[in-house]
């Protein structure tokens, strides 16, 4: 089984995930839209670093950003919280980390945005790389991945 992220790549899904079961409400997950909350599309971003649209474009393709097409148009966008005032710096190492280990955009995405309130800085791993915890979070990437 594969996925075809914003940027157009197949990546196989990870093995291991276990698929909902969407008749039992205790196992149904929110979906990707409302566990990252909020987006931004492509020209927000360019917006938001001061760069061009290409060069937002050639930060999806080189895995700088993970980008997820959203909404009821489908809109090419970014999760917020991978911004601050520039692209937060551990991010393209912890999606390598992930996706070496055989997760797809949509398994990686919810990993990073999902709870795990036993990290440092609480909340969820991309909150804890944005605290400064790139260690412990690709640790547990690994783990996780692997």
């Amino acid at each position: 089984m594969t996925d075809t992220p914003a940027d157009g790549l197949s990546r196989p899904t990870h093995p291991e995930a276990p698929e909902p079961d969407a008749t039992d409400p205790e196992t149904t997950a929110p979906t990707l839209e409302q566990l990252v909350g909020s987006w931004l599309t492509v020209p927000d971003v360019a917006e938001r670093l001061g760069v061009s649209l290409a060069a937002v474009r050639r930060m999806i393709e080189d895995r700088q950003l993970v980008a997820w097409r959203v909404g009821q148009r489908r809109v090419v966008s970014v999760p917020e919280r991978f911004l601050d005032e520039a692209v937060l710096p551990h991010l393209p190492g912890t999606f390598t980390v992930l996706t070496d280990g055989g997760m797809n955009d949509e398994e990686l995405l919810r990993w990073l945005f999902t709870a795990d309130h036993t990290l440092p800085a609480g909340g969820s791993p991309v909150e804890a790389l944005g605290a400064g915890f790139k260690t412990e979070v690709r640790r547990r990437a690994m783990e996780t991945a692997w």
